[in-house]
């Protein structure tokens, strides 16, 4: 069975619901539209659904053309308007310094109230993904045997049934591949329709995984599951789950498209 996109997945606002797509354009910063904002709390420390479940309440539609954004919460109220921007500021970004600009507007103060504390949203500088790694990490990848092995270990344990891939937050699932067949890709290239990206690492897990990716509660124990079966693969990071790559040639991939690894007989 030849390996395809199964799935195509972006968050316009970091920690927010993630967007389907049917088909997506790589650039050398990785995905058009992902992460095009994110969330800053009070002392300027970028925040994640890790800490907030009911971010992924929250439905953001980004016009890129239009320079609009909507936020959509629960019970259907709605926060739109023009992408504007104040000066930049410093802010902390998983402990790195950058400078972001603040988005002006009623979207801070409608985010906040929904979170429960102060959160101001910024949109992402020009040479800096939104993403933890930044471009060396612009696309993220999960094979969907991977997922029904971690299925297979929850059901063990007792905690049968489908396990929903956005709680994982991959750009990307491909269908056709044994379980964690993507690990063997790191060093390596691999075609995704139109584009190439290279692979260089796998994906350590956190706890944004034990929540629910519509509701935001914590409902499964994820890590215990991925630990169960994966604590002695050897990865920088701990608990690997997937893999994350930088974009060697930008390109469309749309859904359906062949993955495909190159130089297969050898690695670079």
């Amino acid at each position: 069975m030849a390996a395809t996109v199964a799935w195509i997945s972006i968050a316009p606002v970091k920690g927010m619901r993630l967007e389907q797509l049917s088909q997506v354009e790589l650039t050398r910063q990785g995905a058009v539209g992902d992460r095009e904002f994110f969330l800053v709390d009070g002392k300027g420390s970028m925040i994640s659904v890790t800490r907030l479940g009911p971010l992924v309440e929250i439905v953001a539609d980004h016009d890129r053309d239009r320079g609009s954004l909507a936020l959509r919460f629960p019970g259907d109220r709605v926060v739109s308007g023009p992408v504007e921007t104040g000066p930049p500021e410093p802010v902390r970004f998983y402990g790195l310094a950058v400078e972001a600009r603040p988005v002006r507007g009623d979207f801070s103060g409608a985010i906040s109230d929904h979170c429960g504390t102060g959160l101001r949203l910024m949109e992402r500088p020009d040479n800096r993904p939104a993403v933890d790694r930044g471009s060396i990490a612009g696309v993220t990848l999960l094979g969907a045997g991977s997922l029904g092995r971690l299925e297979s270990a929850a059901g063990e344990a007792g905690e049968a049934g489908p396990i929903d891939p956005r709680r994982f937050r991959m750009n990307f699932g491909v269908d056709g591949i044994g379980p964690h067949e993507e690990d063997d890709w790191i060093d390596r290239s691999v075609a995704l329709g139109e584009a190439e990206i290279r692979v260089h690492d796998r994906v350590g897990r956190c706890a944004a995984t034990t929540r629910d990716p519509d509701r935001g509660e914590v409902d499964l124990k994820t890590l215990h599951h991925i630990r169960s079966y994966r604590d002695d693969v050897v990865s920088d990071e701990p608990l690997p789950f997937g893999v994350y790559a930088s974009v060697a040639r930008p390109g469309l991939v749309r859904l359906g498209d062949p993955v495909v690894p190159v130089d297969r007989d050898h690695r670079l």
